[in-house]
């Protein structure tokens, strides 16, 4: 079995703002691209045009109709992918190591070379963040875009997990919540972040902003437009008078 670090100072993750996001699919599209064409083994597709398709997808977005109580109902967008926990069940269970958690940043990772396809890991995890490549025969799971986050070779503001660059709402934040002084860690202070079910004690890195209640002032539907009315003239103006004594 592999183990875990004692403890990572470094903590790469997300933080992901549910009030903002709109279940736009534009990081889920951009994680697969991304990683079909670049790290690892591609994340296939089985009968993509046929009429049942199946594919792997590190990120997913699932959407909730939501009634709080005395509250508009409301839906909410939740974006899902790998949290990286601190204490990652996921890497201990696996049998040949293929799962484990770096120390010098804490992300967890799969060593695709050694992967079996057991299936262990995805059966640990409480999320339901890994998956099986259904070509591959191997466990994939998001990796932070690891291969972006150091790459040198990118501009500075590319360096960053690509659903979080391509992102059009904002709604996906990128840094270290290792560090109380970073931008996430900031964000999460003041938005009251929140861990994703913390009962199963995974101590999930990667952080939800609860989205904000709608009153019932934002549900207001506005006053209706005053019909527009138009004297017709000329063949319109005759045929308008006709059809009014029909």
């Amino acid at each position: 079995m592999t183990t875990l670090p004692e403890s990572t100072d470094k903590k790469l993750g997300l933080v992901i703002d549910l009030d903002t996001c709109v279940g736009c699919h534009a990081c889920v599209i951009s994680c697969k691209g991304w990683n079909t064409e670049n790290y690892g083994a591609p994340l296939s597709d089985q009968d993509p045009y046929g009429a049942d398709p199946v594919g792997t997808f590190l990120n997913r977005v699932h959407s909730f109709e939501v009634q709080p109580e005395d509250k508009p109902a409301q839906l909410i967008h939740f974006p899902k992918s790998c949290l990286h926990c601190d204490d990652a069940p996921c890497v201990t269970v696996c049998p040949t190591g293929a799962s484990y958690k770096r120390a010098e940043d804490g992300i967890v990772l799969v060593n695709e070379d050694s992967c079996i396809g057991c299936g262990l890991c995805a059966w640990a995890c409480p999320y339901g963040a890994r998956e099986m490549d259904g070509e591959e025969k191997v466990m994939k799971k998001c990796t932070l875009c690891v291969d972006r986050i150091y790459n040198e070779n990118l501009p500075e503001e590319d360096r960053v997990p690509s659903c979080v660059r391509t992102c059009p709402a904002g709604a996906r934040h990128f840094g270290d919540l290792g560090d109380p002084n970073s931008a996430v860690s900031v964000l999460v202070e003041e938005r009251g972040g929140i861990d994703l079910m913390p009962e199963q004690g995974t101590k999930p890195v990667n952080k939800y902003l609860p989205p904000r209640l709608k009153d019932d002032i934002f549900y207001q539907a506005p006053e209706p437009l005053a019909p527009v009315v138009a004297e017709a003239k000329g063949f319109v103006g005759w045929l308008d008078k006709m059809l009014d004594k029909v």
